[in-house]
């Protein structure tokens, strides 16, 4: 029999990594590896494939990784299974306090998924499509045209509230400036679209691990994650076998949140992060480049012009 590399993507949740195998080994070896990797011992290894992502059957070890529908190129989900559906294994006491550490932290359905990012396009409106993704579960870039008219509506109903000292601008001035397309989003327009669509969002800084909650104290039974770096939204979403792309939870589920913090631990401990004193920026009225939050709200001050996009 020929004997060929499997070169396969392993998706945990302490990130995506890759391991080469040979297509002649058992799917002992396949576990074993994974194990390894995931740092998740063999009995209580859950390991997905396909789209959408499946439950591998794993019970027999020495069938071949083709016999379970695995292909060299894949990308598997690794996982760990709650413990109310492992075998027993060291002790039952063991299995009893892992059990209870679950319940502790409400794991709920987010025990058996991945929490991943979905990057979007740095076109100016990413705080939009990542709003728009975690809403449709699909990546629509032009969504931004319909959230900047709510917002712009929204703002120029209540002009005592959004009031020059708050958006940092006149109101007419403000509600046309956030419907041009180079005009970026922030925390007023996250918490406008929170209320408009009655759910909570959650923003998880990257530099800080801080989660602003926007709605918070609207009593939202739901709520959805942005991953923020500085200058850049992107979306955040679970990956299960039952949910190929879930991106609403319920706000009691601290255990997302968790998730969503190590999410931008490692961001931050491999620099995906951007500072905003070094960043370069571009002014989108007279082209002058800038570096750095710093330099654009002087020019801001100086020209008037306030119209900056990404470089």
């Amino acid at each position: 029999m020929e004997c060929s590399t499997y070169v396969l993507r392993i998706k945990t949740k302490n990130g995506q990594k890759t391991i080469n195998l040979l297509s002649t080994d058992n799917v002992g070896t396949l576990k074993e590896k994974i194990a390894e990797l995931s740092q998740i011992s063999c009995n209580r290894l859950n390991i997905l494939g396909g789209y959408p992502p499946k439950p591998l059957d794993l019970t027999d070890s020495t069938k071949s990784m083709s016999q379970i529908g695995v292909k060299n190129g894949d990308t598997l989900i690794a996982n760990e299974k709650h413990p109310d559906e492992c075998t027993p294994s060291v002790s039952i006491e063991a299995d009893t306090l892992l059990a209870q550490q679950f319940d502790d932290l409400e794991m709920g359905a987010t025990v058996n998924g991945l929490l991943m990012t979905q990057t979007v396009p740095s076109d100016n409106s990413c705080l939009f499509t990542s709003i728009g993704f975690v809403l449709k579960g699909i990546v629509d870039t032009s969504c931004h045209h319909g959230m900047r008219e709510i917002i712009a509506k929204r703002v120029a109903s209540d002009k005592e509230s959004y009031n020059e000292a708050i958006l940092g601008k006149p109101n007419d001035e403000y509600c046309a400036w956030i419907q041009r397309p180079e005009t970026w989003g922030g925390s007023i327009e996250v918490s406008i679209l929170s209320s408009h669509y009655g759910i909570e969002i959650d923003v998880v800084d990257v530099r800080s691990g801080v989660i602003s909650r926007f709605g918070e104290d609207k009593d939202f039974t739901s709520r959805v994650f942005l991953l923020y770096d500085g200058i850049h939204y992107d979306a955040l979403y679970l990956e299960s076998a039952t949910d190929p792309v879930r991106t609403v939870f319920d706000v009691s589920d601290e255990a997302v949140a968790v998730r969503a913090q190590q999410i931008a631990a490692e961001a931050r401990s491999s620099r995906q992060f951007t500072d905003v004193n070094r960043f370069s920026l571009k002014c989108m009225q007279c082209n002058i480049l800038l570096i750095g939050q710093a330099e654009a709200q002087q020019h801001a001050k100086t020209t008037g012009h306030t119209n900056f996009g990404e470089v």
